[in-house]
């Protein structure tokens, strides 16, 4: 009978196969194949937290598949990631077959050498591993199944808590009430025209007798400009010197998926969708091939083999000056793995252009993205030559000053935001200022600011603030953000998050109740036992315990003293068309909806239809209304449904020319 290697996807089991003999047979479990039941707690506290692991009922078929082919089996390679949610599910795939020769092989990449070689090299199941996933599947289950039904009877039913979701809401609406209370102040910025033998330079105000400039309004506005008015203006310092400027370093999972954010518009679950694709494997020609190494991973590290390839690639497409002296190498983030890699290319000859023809073009997108952020970090600096000179008038100090590019270094392929030009730069001939040269004073510019309150949160700016405060990891990240929009907490508008109402009501239920679930150093402080865990140095029961005995104390002391909340509604003029009383707008799990006041004597309800003003393209007849999916996803319809069925995911208030 064949060797049988079992990984997670289809996807991965046909790119795999390909690269192994007719001794091997590669099967796919398609994700997990036990967990906890969805019915019940599924944990017995009172036996050191043991979990009740079933197999769902999507996954016996194929699992009694794989189950009969291991029984034949003369050896079963356990293939899933290398990660934690990998190894649980080959610590559960092993638990589930018939076979004494099982073994575990991991890989950072799905190519032809990588395969071959940790079928040459395997090892065993990692328990500490396991039992890191284990713990976290069983933290969070405790707090889901103890919080989420207090919520259910407090507010309303469909709601769910979370260790890391619940603790994201409260960033988002944390920020959204700093917004709310900001009280934007007025500020003014004075810049002066400046002029040495017709060449003209702009200054701008930054001391005030050796204190910083601060210039609260129009009337001290108008002071300084007069005051400034008969003084001379001289140059007293000239700074000229070469900066440099170094590369970003390969994508973790975190970057990759705010990059992805900015550049490409993608969600983070879009990201990982893709990414997955691209590691699983492409048929680029020659059958399926991997072609980025595995997208989940906290390690900025790149393998010796990897960087000489990069090297080689750079010096025959740019040359010896493009590339860095010697091998860049990065600060690994607090916990990570080295033995994993960063995300890159499994072989740099695999161009953007060279594959273009065989992905999707999002697919080329994000791929495009990995390959020149990968060339970009072993590449050498970008220089800058750079002026700054100080200008004294009398007791005020002015600052200019710009560069120029001396050298694009890594530059010529990667940006990470960009690049723009300098406020000063179209002020040209700066080093040609001395020092105690006296500038002709061509004009005053004065300008009126306020201070701006800070910005509601982008997925890849939420993804910064919970990698910053170690809230997650990079495999949380995505579910946790398409939890908290399903669960109708938050909503993304313009590519920015606003918390809900029901999102500030249950904030501020497990606030004031359960503080420290939603307290960011407590969760985080969570996350590093959890790596503790992984590494052999902390027993999962204890790190359960420890976090479960007061959390229960709490929750059995407050669950009683908690007041049902009283959701809002507000009145309208309609009534109900089943029994003529009035109607209410209530807050529901997908947003406001309509509903008959006299409730529960009277269950009438209607959505709240959202006309757009633009007819039905298919039948012409109806509007286009705004429509929620059963997940509370928006979507735009005909108001003739069911007789017209004519929808669309894009608003077409938004796509009309």
């Amino acid at each position: 009978m064949k060797n049988l290697v079992i990984v997670e996807s289809p996807a991965k089991s046909n790119t795999i196969e390909k690269y192994l003999g007719k001794d091997y047979k590669v099967m796919a479990s398609y994700g997990h194949v036990r967990d906890l039941p969805k019915s019940r707690m599924g944990i017995d506290i009172e036996h050191d937290f043991e979990p009740e692991y079933i197999i769902p009922m999507k996954a016996k078929k194929n699992l009694n598949n794989i189950k009969k082919r291991a029984k034949e089996a003369e050896l079963v390679l356990l293939a899933t990631d290398l990660d934690r949610e990998g190894e649980s599910i080959a610590w559960h795939i092993a638990g589930s077959i018939e076979n004494k020769h099982i073994k575990r092989i991991t890989f950072s990449e799905i190519t032809k050498d990588a395969i071959l070689s940790a079928i040459k090299n395997p090892g065993t199941l990692n328990e500490d591993l396991f039992n890191a996933q284990q713990a976290r599947r069983v933290l969070d289950r405790l707090v889901g199944y103890s919080l989420s039904p207090l919520l259910w009877q407090k507010v309303r039913k469909g709601l769910s808590a979370g260790r890391v979701q619940s603790v994201a809401v409260k960033i988002i609406v944390d920020r959204e009430r700093e917004i709310q209370s900001f009280k934007a102040e007025e500020y003014w910025e004075i810049a002066v025209e400046l002029d040495k033998n017709q060449n003209k330079y702009l200054a701008h105000l930054i001391k005030i007798g050796g204190k910083q400039a601060e210039i609260k309004n129009k009337k001290e506005s108008r002071k300084v400009e007069s005051e400034i008015q008969n003084e001379t203006f001289k140059v007293t310092d000239v700074t000229k010197k070469e900066i440099k400027r170094s590369p970003a370093p390969p994508f973790i999972t975190s970057t990759l998926q705010q990059e992805s954010a900015r550049k490409l518009g993608f969600s983070a679950k879009k990201t990982m969708m893709l990414a997955q694709q691209l590691y699983e494997g492409i048929n680029v020609g020659e059958g399926s091939e991997g072609l980025i190494t595995y997208m989940r991973t906290d390690s900025l590290n790149l393998s010796a083999q990897a960087r000489n390839q990069i090297k080689e690639y750079l010096l025959k497409n740019f040359g010896k000056d493009y590339v860095s002296e010697k091998a860049r190498t990065y600060k690994k983030s607090k916990g990570a793995q080295e033995a994993h890699e960063a995300i890159r290319p499994t072989h740099i000859t695999n161009t953007p252009e060279n594959i273009k023809g065989h992905l999707t073009p999002d697919q080329l997108k994000l791929y495009t993205l990995i390959f020149n952020r990968t060339l970009a970090s072993q590449m050498s600096d970008a220089r800058y030559s750079q002026v700054t000179a100080k200008i004294e008038a009398g007791k005020y100090l002015f600052r200019t000053g710009g560069r120029d590019l001396l050298f694009g270094g890594f530059m010529k392929v990667y940006l990470e935001k960009a690049e723009t030009e300098e406020k000063d730069a179209k002020f040209s001939n700066l080093k040609e200022l001395v020092k105690d040269d006296i500038l002709k004073h061509l004009k005053t510019i004065p300008e009126q600011k306020f201070t701006l309150a800070p910005p509601r949160f982008t997925e890849a700016s939420l993804i910064k603030v919970l990698e910053e405060n170690g809230i997650g990891r990079p495999s949380t990240y995505a579910p946790t953000i398409s939890t908290i929009i399903d669960r109708g907490y938050v909503k993304l508008e313009e590519r920015r998050f606003y918390p809900t109402e029901i999102g500030f009501i249950v904030t501020d239920m497990l606030s004031e109740n359960f503080p420290f679930v939603v307290n960011v150093d407590f969760t985080a402080n969570i996350e590093n036992e959890l790596d503790e865990i992984a590494i052999g140095k902390m027993k999962w029961q204890k790190a359960i315990g420890d976090f479960y005995h007061p959390f229960k104390e709490e929750l059995d002391k407050k669950s009683e003293k908690i007041e049902k909340v009283k959701l809002p509604e507000r009145e309208t003029s309609e009534k109900c068309e089943k029994c003529g009383g009035p109607m209410v707008i209530k807050l529901g799990r997908f947003g406001e909806f309509m509903a008959c006041k006299n409730f529960p004597e009277c269950k009438f309800t209607k959505a709240i239809v959202k006309s757009t003003g633009v007819k039905c393209p298919e039948c012409e007849e109806g509007d286009i209304i705004e429509r929620k999916t059963r997940k509370g996803r928006t979507f735009w319809g005909c108001s003739r449904y069911p007789d017209c069925k004519y929808a669309t995911w894009q608003d077409p208030n938004k796509t009309k020319k």
